[in-house]
């Protein structure tokens, strides 16, 4: 985290606001092109055997090609995550969302040249790579910052967000046991950027001993008082009593015990002594 503070300092003017657009947007252009010209999809492949002979476009035109599904369930996936994308580049910030995306767009490059080098130089690889996993890793991000969110799964069953990503990490399991090792490297690269955001964020303070004792004092005191609330944003200053599906988190970042609300948990500023 503090790397990237650093980098925001320096890089955040370049970041793009609004990026989930651009990218529903190349789904858009990766339509049209399936409809109109289906072939012309091969040169866009993320090959790495053709990047190195001259096609250079390849790095990136690989986002473009859409996901294997019919167009109504297209449309539904776009709207979906590109509501999930702006609400998260809204938490986050845009320089933070933007580090996120193309960093797990940086991977999936680097997990294709590896697999390519790997396997010997075989030229057809493409098929390995594509922007499923960087679509379920914002997934996988929004659910761990709005865990408790009610969504309609089929517009139809109320689902919380956090039993959502748990049938998504089981489908990633699966797809790791049933896939041959090139398609592990393939998802495994292409949702590290999830990976590493999971393990920044954890507040691993919490296990040490004045961690545990803070809490089990804090604990002794709301027994005796069951009016006291369990949990404040130092921000805001709203407790699970305002609202109970509000998520609160300790930040490891800051010198003390201070407790934010899911909406100021990634937005705060530091507190140094």
């Amino acid at each position: 985290m503090n790397f990237l503070n650093k980098l925001e300092r320096r890089f955040g003017k370049l970041a793009i606001p609004n990026l989930m657009r651009y990218l529903i947007g190349a789904y858009i252009v990766g339509y049209i092109i399936q409809v109109i010209h289906p072939a012309f999809l091969s040169w866009l492949t993320l090959e790495p055997y053709f990047i190195l002979h001259g096609q250079i476009w390849r790095l990136i035109s690989w986002v473009f090609i859409p996901p294997g599904t019919g167009i109504i369930w297209a449309i539904i996936m776009m709207l979906f995550y590109y509501q999930l994308g702006m609400n998260l580049e809204r938490t986050w910030g845009t320089f933070r969302f933007n580090a996120y995306i193309w960093g797990g767009i940086l991977f999936t490059i680097i997990g294709a040249f590896a697999l390519y080098f790997i396997q010997g130089q075989q030229v057809l690889m493409g098929g390995y790579f594509s922007t499923y996993y960087i679509n379920m890793s914002i997934f996988l991000a929004f659910a761990m910052c709005y865990p408790n969110m009610q969504v309609m799964l089929y517009f139809i069953i109320p689902i919380k967000m956090k039993w959502m990503a748990y049938v998504y990490l089981a489908l990633v399991v699966y797809s790791m046991i049933t896939s041959d090792w090139p398609g592990r490297i393939a998802i495994i690269m292409s949702l590290l950027n999830f990976v590493i955001f999971f393990f920044s964020t954890r507040d691993y303070r919490r296990m040490s001993p004045g961690e545990i004792h803070r809490k089990k004092v804090y604990r002794e005191q709301t027994r005796t008082n069951p009016s006291l609330a369990k949990h404040k944003c130092a921000i805001c200053g709203r407790t699970e009593k305002d609202d109970p599906t509000l998520v609160f988190r300790f930040c490891s970042k800051c010198d003390g015990n201070y407790e934010y609300c899911q909406e100021h948990l990634f937005t705060h500023q530091h507190i140094r002594r």
